[in-house]
């Protein structure tokens, strides 16, 4: 998060964001006590959920909030900004109530996801950089689930790792994909620094360039199994996967082992990845090697995924790159998370607009959750903040559409799932490891609702108003309209 040279990430925001913090200063409404909620409006990928990452980046991001003297200097030459305002960022600092999801939740749209309770001024700034981080991660680790979702379903099961360092949207962007991809379930990337900084596992085969830079692929496939004898996959298709690959790498195998050694693998990078993989399997099999694994790669989606196992294919590995690395694929590209202003000074505020879907829901809040008898996720309540747990029978309403409606029903056992995870600017606990993220989100998913993990036409999980809050909306709308002539 920190930008090039001397700069610090205070100036990583949008401009707008800067200009406003100038005005509630010049107007003394920058210490207004305000409340703002960041969340998104539909799952990404057309699916039943997201996976929550970032949050860690997010809080380091807000500890280390500070303008520095080339900071202020930059600003200062915009010709902007007021002498007395720039010398009040000097000792700017953030000191915020944060509260939010614990990363790696499951989380869905129309719920306050994190909440910053702070200093007008202060919750304004962090806008571009929260959104920046966390919309981008979530995104990448709810893709990163649906391909292990998808890897999973076979009778093979399956793993993914992280392949898409060369296709992400820079060197911040790779790193940042590998975290969350983690996070959503990848059991390792091919990005050295991402393994590094992350403590992640790293790995990797050869490129077709090693094969064709031996007079024969025998030759490259023995010299790279001398180097690595126990952490050796060779790459099968540079001329012919079944014709060629598979028999020298069966060749190699045989002499690792009589050398003490055993191939860890082979790659398939092209082709048809269900046949072809089958096909390795058993060669690999009947030749007495059922342990070394299949890695297979080349373009790979949750629905390519879905494609090779439905159609018979035996691989162990999904490398996945640029689909995982930069959230591609229909419903994709972006998460869409938003961050609006809704309580100042004590008092409610909304965005009001013609569009039912994008009106904001005003006040602070929590959120309840509710899981059934068998210990499933059931419903979510966005309530006020002072609304206790919802009562059977009560009715709630559709966020998006008021005039939707449903009662509450019996049995459920209700919590709070957010926790406060910064207090005057001080987080409040240490940062979870990735291991503990990933296990979390592996938990959470696996509570959830048959259908909602459906690659398409997925159950969709409610998530509702309480009716308080709902008359807190209604009535403000109302107000609205009537202040402003509507």
């Amino acid at each position: 998060m920190n930008a090039p040279g001397a700069f610090g990430p205070a100036l990583f925001t949008d401009l707008y964001q800067l200009t406003m913090m100038q005005g509630y200063f010049a107007s003394d409404l920058h210490t207004q006590d305000a409340t703002f909620d960041l969340s998104y409006r539909r799952n990404p990928y057309r699916g039943g959920y997201a996976v929550w990452a970032g949050l860690e980046p997010a809080l380091e991001y807000l500890s280390g909030l500070r303008f520095g003297g080339a900071d202020l200097a930059y600003l200062d030459s915009l010709g902007l900004f007021r002498p007395d305002f720039l010398a009040a960022l000097r000792d700017w600092r953030f000191t915020a109530r944060v509260t939010a999801f614990p990363e790696g939740s499951v989380v869905f749209p129309h719920e306050p996801l994190l909440t910053v309770r702070g200093p007008l001024w202060e919750a304004q700034l962090v806008e571009t950089a929260l959104l920046n981080v966390l919309n981008f991660q979530t995104l990448i680790a709810t893709k990163a689930a649906r391909c292990l979702s998808a890897a999973q379903a076979g009778a093979h099961g399956g793993e993914i790792v992280e392949f898409g360092a060369r296709r992400a949207q820079g060197p911040d962007g790779a790193l940042g994909a590998a975290r969350a991809a983690v996070i959503g379930g990848a059991s390792g990337t091919s990005n050295v620094e991402a393994a590094a900084r992350y403590g992640l596992r790293a790995t990797g085969t050869h490129a077709h360039a090693w094969v064709e830079s031996f007079p024969d692929e025998l030759s490259a496939f023995r010299a790279y199994a001398a180097l690595y004898p126990d952490a050796t996959t060779l790459l099968l298709d540079t001329f012919d996967t079944l014709r060629s690959g598979l028999p020298n790498a069966l060749t190699v195998a045989r002499e690792l082992r009589a050398a003490g050694h055993e191939l860890r693998g082979v790659r398939l990078d092209s082709g048809d990845l269900a046949y072809l993989s089958a096909q390795v399997r058993s060669a690999l099999d009947g030749a007495g090697f059922p342990d070394v694994q299949i890695i297979a790669s080349n373009d790979l989606s949750e629905f390519v995924i879905q494609s090779v196992i439905q159609g018979g294919g035996r691989v162990d590995v999904y490398g996945i790159g640029t689909q995982l690395a930069t959230g591609g694929g229909d419903g994709g590209g972006a998460l869409g998370g938003v961050y609006k202003l809704v309580a100042l000074g004590g008092q409610d505020r909304m965005k009001l607009t013609g569009d039912p879907a994008k009106t904001s829901v005003p006040g602070t809040k929590r959120v309840w959750r509710a899981r059934d008898g068998a210990g499933q996720y059931a419903l979510d309540v966005v309530a006020g903040q002072d609304e206790a747990a919802p009562q059977p029978g009560g009715r709630v309403s559709d966020p998006a559409n008021p005039l939707r409606s449903r009662r509450i029903p019996d049995g459920l056992d209700w919590s709070d799932p957010r926790v406060t995870v910064m207090d005057a600017g001080q987080r409040t606990r240490p940062p979870g490891s990735l291991p503990e993220l990933q296990a979390r989100a592996h938990t959470e998913l696996a509570a959830l609702p048959d259908g909602t993990r459906r690659l398409l036409n997925p159950h969709a999980y409610h998530v509702s108003l309480s009716a308080e809050l709902q008359g807190r909306r209604d009535a403000l709308i109302t107000d609205l309209r009537d202040r402003h002539g509507l």
